[in-house]
């Protein structure tokens, strides 16, 4: 008998390349990838649409989801994670002397507040550099994902027809989260973003996860097993990738790679998926989504994930 198969967006990169590629298949169902580029605008149909059974998904817009009812509930698979102190880009000519500076002033966030690097930047600016995010103006280039949100009242879009990075060249904007600008006006307000951020792994085990991976509802209703039996090709395919990472076997590394490597240095694996392994850098931030208005209740980390794999790790 031919195994159900399910709808499956997720880009394809190291960790998730044995899926993708067929090399790793699910015991009791079969993906059928489907190709979304760029990747947010399956983010956005998932959340509004329920559009595909199995999808990568941006963390934050997933506890924003889930906090407005949405019919969707994760796996434990962090399948992509980064630091952000390399985010926030400042104007040079600001006189932004040190974050701080950044109260009582204007600062960009690329596309929405819910945004992740965004929430993870900003616990950044309040808690390594003692920030009141609620003296910043934040200002957005675009809609939440999740149309339901109301953001906090010092959240305010940009005037029509203007353009983000260009506000910041001139000056208007200060600083911004998540643009892309090469200009020699604009630098990294925090220097040494990448050091920086492998301190903080060092020092709090923290290594901020962008993406998870959610399946609808009433899939896993039907289909009892499918979040673990998910959860374990995901695994399957990520150990293949940090074989090859540890063995110096893939060819040509990207940045993304290069990254995992550095990580793998300092905590012996780059990518844990699991509740346990994760649930110090998922406290903080469902701790930063509470405390900047992203959700309006606390959450345990149990709350966002399938229960038959609570106890999974891979």
């Amino acid at each position: 008998m031919a195994l159900p198969k399910f709808t499956a967006v997720t880009r394809t990169q190291g960790n998730n390349k044995a899926l993708k590629d067929g090399t790793v298949q699910p015991k009791t169902f079969s993906f059928e990838f489907i190709e979304v580029d760029p990747l947010i605008a399956a983010f956005r149909r998932e959340v509004r649409a329920s559009e595909f059974d199995i999808c990568e998904l941006a963390i934050t817009t997933y506890i924003c989801a889930r906090a407005h009812g949405k019919k969707l509930t994760a796996i434990p698979v962090p399948i992509v994670r980064q630091f952000h102190h390399g985010a926030i880009l400042v104007n040079t000519k600001a006189g932004i002397a040190s974050p701080k500076d950044l109260e009582g002033k204007r600062v960009g966030v690329n596309r929405g507040y819910t945004v992740t690097t965004g929430v993870w930047a900003r616990g950044i600016l309040e808690k390594d550099y003692g920030v009141d995010l609620s003296k910043v103006t934040w200002l957005l280039s675009g809609d939440e994902h999740v149309a339901e949100y109301v953001a906090p009242s010092n959240v305010v879009p940009i005037e029509a027809g203007k353009n983000m990075a260009d506000m910041l060249i001139s000056g208007e904007l200060v600083a911004a989260i998540g643009v892309d600008v090469n200009h020699p006006d604009v630098q990294p307000l925090i220097p040494d973003a990448l050091e920086t951020g492998l301190a903080a792994l060092k020092r709090d085990g923290h290594y901020p996860i962008n993406h998870l991976v959610v399946i609808k509802d009433e899939v896993l209703e039907a289909n009892p097993g499918i979040a673990a039996d998910c959860f374990e090709a995901f695994a399957a395919a990520k150990r293949l990738y940090v074989d090859a990472l540890k063995a110096g076997k893939i060819e040509k590394p990207d940045a993304t790679d290069r990254l995992h490597q550095r990580v793998m240095e300092i905590t012996g694996e780059p990518l844990p998926y699991g509740i346990e392994p994760n649930r110090k850098v998922m406290e903080t931030l469902m701790g930063h989504a509470l405390s900047q208005g992203i959700i309006t209740k606390a959450m345990k980390v149990e709350d966002l994930f399938a229960k038959e794999t609570w106890g999974l790790v891979g």
